[in-house]
C-alpha cells in the first residue's frame, strides 16, 4: 500500500533562494504548456511535449524537469475531465462548469513539483537531500521529520518526490510503498464506529472520543476569522493569512489519534471494525445556517480514510456498512422507532423497555452489520464439488 510521508526542508538562505526560483519557474512553465494544451485541444502527453519541450528548454530547464512540467500539466487536465465526468464541477451549463472547461488550468508560483531519482537524491544518516535547481544542482540541504518517517523512506519510498513551498518552508512529500499486514479473515469480534459530531467516534466498549474539544476550537477559530475579515486592516490580513490551515492541521491531528487508537483496539482484540458509509450526507441533509456550518467542517471522510488505510497496515479487516436507521433500531430487539431515539444522548426502547446511550447502541448496531456483511463477502473455503 501507498503512504505518503513528509519531511521539511531546511535549507540555507542561498538553497532558500534557489529552491523558491526553481519553483516559481517550472510552475510559470506548466502555465506556458497548459495554454498551449488548451489552445490545441489538450492532445496527448507525446503530441504536447513536441509543441513545448524545446520551448522549456529554451527557458532553462532540464531535461527531466521539462518531461515533469509536461506531465503535470497533462495529469492536471486529466483530472479536471475526471471530475467532469463524475459531476463533482457541477451539471452541464453550471457557471462553476463553464469556467473550469473554458479557461485554461493555471498553477501557483508555490505548487508543488514532482522530482525523481534523476533530479533528486537522498542522503538518510546524513538526513540531507541534493536536488535540481535551475541554479544549478545544490547539495547537503537538512531535512527533519521523525523516526519512524525516517524509516519509511530509508526502507519504502519508491518514485517520485514532491517539493513543495508553503508559508515560506519548504517540503518534501515522498511515497512509500509499505506492506500490508495479511488480513484476519476470522475475527474474534467487531467494533462499531458510530459517528457524530457530540461524540466524534463512538465504540461499545471503548470511552466515547467526545467532540467538545474540537467543537470549541472551530468556533473559536471561526469567530476570530470574522473578527479580522470585519477589520481589514494590512495587520488583519496578515494575521488571517498566518493562520490558514490551523483549523484543518488540528482537526486531522484529532482524527489521527481517533484512528490509531481504534485500529490499536481493533488489533489487540483481534477484531474488526465496521464503519458507517456517510458518503453524499452533505447533499441528502437539510440543516439550518448555523447547523450547516458545523456540518461542513466535520471531517468524517477523512476519519474514515484515516482508519482505512492504518486498518490494512495492521491487517485488520474493515467493511463500510449502511448507516440506515442504525440509530433508531434497538440492538437487543432490533425493534425500529423513530421515537426509540429519546434526544441526542438517550435511547429508550419502545418494544421492550431497554435503556442505553444512543451512540452506544448505534455502535451495536452497526457492529452487527459489519459481522454480517463480512461474513456476506468472504470468500469461501468450501472444497469445490468434483
Amino acid at each position: 500500500m501507498k503512504v505518503v510521508v513528509q519531511v521539511k526542508l531546511m535549507p540555507q538562505a542561498d538553497q532558500a533562494t534557489a529552491l523558491s526560483a526553481t519553483l516559481h519557474a517550472v510552475n510559470d512553465a506548466a502555465n506556458r504548456v497548459s495554454a498551449v494544451a488548451f489552445e490545441h485541444g489538450v492532445p496527448r502527453e507525446y503530441e504536447l511535449r513536441k509543441h513545448t519541450y524545446a520551448e522549456l528548454k529554451a527557458r532553462g530547464l532540464g531535461a527531466q524537469a521539462a518531461q515533469h512540467t509536461i506531465k503535470k500539466v497533462r495529469d492536471a487536465y486529466t483530472t479536471l475531465k475526471a471530475n467532469v465526468r463524475a459531476g463533482n464541477l457541477g451539471k452541464k451549463g453550471s457557471k462553476r462548469r463553464i469556467k473550469a472547461e473554458s479557461t485554461p488550468i493555471t498553477f501557483r508560483p508555490q505548487a508543488a513539483h514532482p522530482f525523481d531519482d534523476r533530479c533528486l537524491s537522498w542522503q538518510y544518516d546524513a538526513q540531507t537531500v541534493s536536488i535540481w535547481t535551475t541554479a544549478g544542482r545544490i547539495r547537503n540541504v537538512r531535512f527533519v521529520c521523525s523516526a519512524e518517517a525516517l524509516k519509511a523512506l530509508r526502507e519504502h519510498r519508491r518514485g517520485e518526490s514532491d517539493l513543495i513551498e508553503r508559508d515560506g518552508a519548504f517540503y518534501l512529500i515522498a511515497v512509500c510503498e509499505v506492506p500490508e499486514a495479511p488480513v484476519n479473515e476470522y475475527p474474534d469480534g467487531w467494533l462499531g464506529v458510530d459517528l457524530g459530531i457530540v461524540n466524534i467516534a463512538t465504540v461499545d466498549g471503548m470511552t466515547p472520543f467526545n467532540g467538545r474539544g474540537l467543537n470549541r476550537h472551530r468556533k473559536r477559530q471561526l469567530e476570530l476569522r470574522r473578527k479580522l475579515q470585519a477589520k481589514g486592516t494590512k495587520s488583519a490580513r496578515r494575521r488571517l493569512k498566518r493562520r490558514r490551515r490551523k483549523e484543518r492541521r488540528h482537526a486531522a491531528n484529532v482524527n489521527h489519534i481517533i484512528s490509531k487508537k481504534i485500529v490499536t483496539e481493533a488489533a489487540r482484540t483481534s477484531s474488526g471494525i465496521a464503519l458507517e458509509d456517510l458518503g453524499g450526507i452533505r447533499e441528502r441533509v437539510r440543516l439550518r445556517k448555523p447547523q450547516r456550518v458545523m456540518l461542513h467542517s466535520w471531517a468524517f471522510h477523512q476519519l474514515g480514510a484515516f482508519l482505512e488505510y492504518k486498518a490494512r497496515r495492521a491487517g485488520v479487516p474493515l467493511v463500510r456498512v449502511d448507516p440506515a436507521c442504525t440509530s433508531q433500531e434497538c440492538a437487543d430487539c432490533h425493534h425500529i422507532e423513530k421515537n426509540n431515539r429519546v434526544n441526542q444522548a438517550l435511547f429508550v426502547c419502545r418494544n421492550c423497555g431497554v435503556v442505553a446511550h444512543a451512540d452506544r447502541n448505534a455502535s451495536r448496531n452497526i457492529a452487527a452489520r459489519g459481522e454480517a456483511a463480512w461474513i456476506a463477502g468472504r470468500e469461501s473455503r468450501v472444497p469445490a464439488t468434483p
